[in-house]
């Protein structure tokens, strides 16, 4: 039997965190860019005042469904939510005639209901179909990518994006199984697959950990995402308004240091050395890690990395 999406419980990592570094101006437009089911949003709705207003936008209808019907549904006149990615966030809010935002917030990664929903394929805890789509209306799932890839890319996205030693292993034995007539269809074949071609693994990760963290992240193309919706940060972000974005590895986190940092300094351009350089952007203003009581409430969040930047003032 099919799982309405509303039935699979979250838990907001960082929650009051996030909200209290990201509201300065509690009659200010605001930007969730990544709904989820909502943690932030609602908390968010309560520190605004009369006139600001919350824009949430998901890639995942399931999301954008439980923000619009039944008991967990946000009825707030001050809030609205979009079917889209926060890689589309300019020409999402241009479309609705804003071109400024006094905060963005992007909590990144998977949500615990996507994980716990055996048909969305993220989990190797559950048997299910290998999707792993966020926006299951479009794209390619990972079944799909793992029929058609050849040896090598399939080992380059293992290696890259999960940063698993045994890259190499695990595709031949992927394309193996897929020439033999048996390509992988369900998370657990996937599993068994990985088990057996992995021979070493840190204490307590499941042997599949890597891989499915790198599949997921290639299908999903989030760290493409990432960059763009940083970049659009830059775009959006009024003067003094903050940037909070909440990664959980650390080639997400790696991505938003490194922007943080390349915009925190004056930018010389080198084509014209004589030309004054361009003024810094934003300025970082610091590092959050849960809480160890956090922590030992929520497991999944102890690899949270949340990062805070303020747009600074553009100059005239």
């Amino acid at each position: 039997m099919s799982t309405a999406p509303h039935d699979f419980a979250h838990t907001t990592v960082l929650l009051h965190e996030a909200v209290d570094a990201l509201v300065t101006d509690p009659n200010g437009l605001y930007v969730d860019g990544t709904f989820g089911r909502g943690g932030h949003s609602r908390l968010l709705l309560q520190r605004l005042g009369p006139r600001g207003r919350l824009l949430a936008v998901d890639r995942d209808p399931q999301a954008v469904a439980a923000a619009t019907t039944g008991a967990t549904r946000v009825s707030d006149p001050r809030f609205s939510i979009h079917h889209t990615s926060f890689g589309q966030l300019v020409p999402t809010l241009a479309a609705l005639g804003l071109t400024e935002v006094n905060g963005l917030l992007l909590d990144l990664g998977v949500s615990s209901p996507q994980i716990d929903d055996p048909a969305r394929g993220f989990s190797f805890r559950f048997d299910g179909p290998l999707d792993m789509r966020m926006d299951t209306t479009r794209g390619e799932s990972a079944a799909d990518f793992l029929a058609r890839a050849d040896e090598r890319h399939i080992a380059e996205v293992i290696r890259d994006y999960g940063e698993e030693r045994f890259a190499i292993q695990v595709a031949k034995a992927l394309v193996a199984r897929r020439e033999g007539g048996s390509p992988v269809r369900t998370t657990r074949e996937l599993s068994d697959v990985v088990a057996r071609a992995v021979k070493t693994r840190e204490p307590g990760q499941d042997p599949a950990t890597r891989t499915f963290q790198a599949l997921r992240i290639f299908v999903n193309a989030e760290l493409e995402e990432l960059e763009q919706g940083l970049n659009a940060a830059i775009q959006l972000l009024a003067p003094g308004a903050r940037l909070v974005v909440i990664s959980f590895h650390s080639l997400e986190d790696r991505i938003v240091k490194t922007f943080i940092a390349r915009h925190s300094k004056a930018e010389v351009d080198r084509r014209a050395p004589f030309a004054p350089p361009k003024p810094m952007r934003l300025k970082a203003l610091g590092r959050v890690k849960p809480s160890a009581d956090e922590v030992q409430a929520n497991p999944r969040s102890r690899s949270a990395v949340m990062r805070v930047a303020e747009r600074t003032e553009v100059a005239a």
